[in-house]
C-alpha cells in the first residue's frame, strides 16, 4: 500500500480531512495484542474511546480503500446512535462508490440507520430489495433476506 495507495492524492485528502491516522508497526505492542493484528496490513477503525468499530485486512487500492474507511466512519457514528452522520457517509460510499466492495454492507446498513433512527421497518424492506437488485449474491443480501416479509 506504500508504492500505490498511500501516495494517491485522494487517499491523501481523504486521511487527513476525515482520521487521524497513526501508524504502528505490525507487531508493536500492545497495540498489536489489543487489536489482534496478525496480518499486515491491517487497518483498524478506532473511536475516540479506544474501541474498534471497523477493520480491513490486505491491500486495497485507493478506489478500494477510501469506500472501507467511509464505512468505518459510518460504524463509528452507528455505533454511538448518532445516525444521520452515519447515513451521511452510506450515503456517500452508495453514490460515489457504488461499485466498490463495501457498496453491499453500506446499503444493508443505511436501512438499518434509517429503522433505528425512525423505527418504520419501511427501509429493512427497501434495503433488501436494492440489495437484491444491484448485490443479489452478497453476504448482506443474505443477511437482510428476512426483510423481504417486512
Amino acid at each position: 500500500m506504500d508504492a500505490v495507495t498511500y501516495p494517491d492524492a485522494k487517499v491523501i485528502t481523504f486521511l487527513s480531512t476525515h482520521f487521524v491516522p497513526l501508524r504502528v508497526q505490525f507487531d508493536a505492542q500492545p497495540y498489536a495484542t489489543d487489536f489482534n493484528v496478525k496480518w499486515t496490513p491491517t487497518l483498524v477503525t478506532v473511536g475516540s474511546d479506544g474501541k474498534e468499530h471497523h477493520r480491513t485486512v490486505g491491500f486495497l487500492a485507493p478506489d478500494e480503500l477510501i469506500p472501507s474507511l467511509l464505512l468505518g466512519e459510518a460504524k463509528y457514528h452507528f455505533d454511538n446512535d448518532r445516525f444521520e452522520p452515519a447515513l451521511k457517509c452510506l450515503g456517500e460510499v452508495a453514490s460515489q462508490y457504488g461499485s466498490s466492495d463495501c457498496a453491499a454492507e453500506a446499503l444493508f446498513l443505511t436501512g438499518v440507520c434509517q429503522y433505528k433512527s425512525t423505527h418504520d421497518a419501511k427501509p429493512l424492506k427497501a434495503a433488501y430489495e436494492k440489495l437484491v437488485a444491484k448485490f443479489p449474491h452478497s453476504e448482506w443480501t443474505k443477511r437482510a433476506y428476512p426483510y423481504r416479509l417486512l
